[in-house]
């Protein structure tokens, strides 16, 4: 994506989760922040980098923006003033991208909204990231993660089943509405690029929170639509797959995954379980379904007989995916992890920083670690000048609280 230009007006998740995968590929991200602030997700600490959360006059940025924002620049523009909304219009003139996610309707009092940016620049791909999308009775209702992880029905589908310790409708442990509709926007994105290449103009993205979670549900929506069947919470076992669930073993759990029948006679005669392996009864997953309660079970028994790394190895010889459920140190320290190179360090402007590496492997157009998280208007003085700001415009616009805080352009 290499001489592609993006302008960010995206803030905390979604957005920037999908700017900082065009920016990974090669793209140039230039993220608009306001001058105080800056994006939300900069305070969502602890921790911060550094260790604590700075000074009011240079506050620290917290972990969790550090995972969404590199190979970006930062720009602070106020675009509620008529002067900064007119330093974005312009940049908006040069990109071929722009994201953001404010409430339908919000940036055209701006003079940011996308029929106004496209006219100027017809070959713009504007792409809106908002709970509920343009249109329908939610449009103009705010909405995060957690709100569509449960409006969305996903939180009816995960934690321990009624009648169970813990019973109760559960969120998943990271925002995956916020990413799924990230990756959406990417793919979105590329394929108007794509589109452009023929058609010459640019289109508009609309992109909303609750249709990601919503096509997310997948096989649980396919149980419906096809067959009438609500999907309820079933804990760690799967609503269509049997042997596909979380095993108590003699000193903790492990994660057993039987994909297929020829996997299930294989895991079986592994735990030393040849009747169930042999037994007729269970030889396709939909048999297995109809006697669930014996199979796991009799699974569940055999299980608690031996420790989890003696199952492990015993389950993974027979070629059947099972894996440890790992704490995230473990995952670090995990062999494929640093062989794959998951862990990488970046540049940031008090030294360095460790980030999560993309886990995209490319041939032809590897992914880039040129620059990590930027402070907040990190490159305010060196992007507007390029657009042709001379020193005493910079200096009149912050005087005017236009543009945030001068710093020195790493």
């Amino acid at each position: 994506m290499t001489g592609l230009r993006v302008l960010d007006l995206s803030r905390v998740l979604a957005g920037p989760w999908a700017t900082q995968t065009l920016a990974d590929l090669g793209a140039e991200v230039i993220k608009i922040e306001h001058p105080i602030g800056g994006d939300d997700s900069r305070k969502w600490g602890p921790p911060f980098i550094g260790g604590d959360a700075g000074t009011p006059d240079d506050p620290a940025d917290a972990a969790y923006f550090t995972a969404t924002n590199r190979n970006k620049s930062s720009v602070a523009i106020d675009f509620s003033k008529p002067e900064g909304s007119a330093l974005v219009a312009r940049m908006a003139r040069d990109a071929d991208i722009l994201v953001e996610n404010f409430r339908p309707g919000a940036l055209a009092k701006y003079g940011l909204d996308p029929a106004t940016l496209m006219a100027a620049n017809p070959r713009l791909i504007y792409c809106s990231i908002t709970a509920f999308g343009q249109e329908g009775p939610y449009r103009h209702r705010p909405g995060y993660d957690f709100a569509m992880q449960a409006r969305g029905g996903l939180m009816s589908i995960t934690g321990q089943p009624d009648g169970t310790p813990g019973a109760e409708p559960m969120k998943v442990g990271v925002a995956v509405t916020d990413m799924f509709t990230g990756m959406y926007a990417v793919a979105g994105i590329l394929a108007a690029v794509q589109a452009r290449h023929t058609s010459g103009v640019g289109q508009h993205i609309d992109l909303a929170l609750f249709d990601a979670q919503v096509a997310m549900l997948a096989n649980q929506a396919a149980n419906y639509l096809v067959g009438g069947m609500v999907p309820k919470r079933m804990g760690n076992t799967h609503p269509n797959v049997v042997g596909y669930q979380v095993f108590a073993v003699a000193d903790g759990f492990l994660a057993l995954a039987i994909g297929n029948d020829a996997q299930f006679r294989r895991c079986c005669r592994a735990m030393g379980l040849q009747s169930l392996a042999d037994n007729p009864d269970y030889s396709t997953n939909a048999g297995r379904a109809a006697h669930r309660k014996t199979v796991i079970d009799t699974m569940a028994a055999r299980f608690m007989q031996q420790e989890r790394n003696t199952w492990l190895d015993l389950i993974e010889a027979a070629d059947v995916p099972c894996a440890p459920i790992n704490n995230v140190d473990q995952v670090f320290a995990d062999p494929q992890a640093q062989a794959r190179g998951i862990r990488v360090e970046m540049p940031h402007a008090t030294g360095s920083v460790s980030l999560v590496a993309s886990p995209l492997r490319m041939s032809g157009t590897p992914v880039q670690y040129n620059s990590g998280p930027p402070q907040l208007g990190q490159h305010t003085d060196h992007v507007l000048s390029a657009l042709g700001l001379d020193e005493a415009q910079l200096q009149a616009l912050h005087a005017a609280g236009v543009i945030g805080k001068r710093r020195r352009h790493y």
